[in-house]
């Protein structure tokens, strides 16, 4: 599942990307309306977390903005307020959910996961290799051959990635900054552990190859 989050405090929007990665989320950030509206119209995302509250062009005009345009993205509003009221006006705008701050983070993941499966109604949720790999990304399952793999969330997310790119090689770079912290230190090994663990897990004959100076590919 694919995720933006909106949010203008800083901490607490890298502190969300943080632990939605650790769930196997693909997460990028925006501190403000204008960013938003620059990064959804080059990516299709599952669920927006949108804090009501940005600078400048403020969540209420975000959310507007990407209903009005039909983007397939469930809209899950963050805001320091919990009135009624508050609620039935953000819920107006054309969210689909509403949360007040502060907020229990399990909650928050159920919630994003309802509104993924939602979002994900009028497409597949299942992206299949050619060699026999699926994945259910509604699910959260993986099998290779129709053999059941147990995989952690993150290597869930290595692998719907992977899949993804349709053969096309995906760099560390982009695995650190959509599933890691993107200010992790470049020679940690944390990205090559999970690839190996994948890889280990997904057994033989071997399916992810890594290019020298391109990236990993399946």
């Amino acid at each position: 599942m694919r995720v933006l989050i909106v949010e203008d405090e800083r901490e607490l929007a890298e502190m969300l990307a943080e632990g939605l990665r650790g769930e196997g989320m693909l997460c990028d950030v925006a501190h403000d309306g204008l960013e938003a509206l620059r990064r959804t119209a080059d990516a299709d995302y599952d669920v927006v977390i949108l804090d009501r509250d940005l600078p400048g062009l403020d969540g209420d005009a975000v959310c507007r903005a990407l209903t009005t345009m039909g983007h397939p993205a469930g809209i899950l509003m963050l805001t320091a307020a919990d009135t009624l009221s508050d609620l039935v006006e953000g819920l107006g705008q054309g969210a689909d959910d509403y949360m007040a701050k502060p907020f229990s983070y399990l909650e928050l993941v159920a919630r994003l996961r309802a509104l993924g499966r939602r979002s994900s109604g009028n497409r597949t949720p299942v992206v299949r290799s050619r060699r026999g790999i699926s994945l259910d990304t509604v699910r959260r399952v993986a099998e290779r051959d129709g053999r059941p793999l147990k995989l952690t969330p993150r290597e869930l997310g290595v692998l719907e990635l992977l899949l993804a790119a349709d053969g096309a090689p995906v760099t560390t770079e982009e695995l650190r900054d959509r599933l890691w912290d993107p200010a992790l230190d470049p020679a940690t090994t944390a990205v090559r552990v999970t690839l190996h663990s994948l890889r280990r897990k997904i057994g033989d004959p071997p399916l992810i190859v890594h290019d020298a100076g391109y990236g990993y590919r399946l």
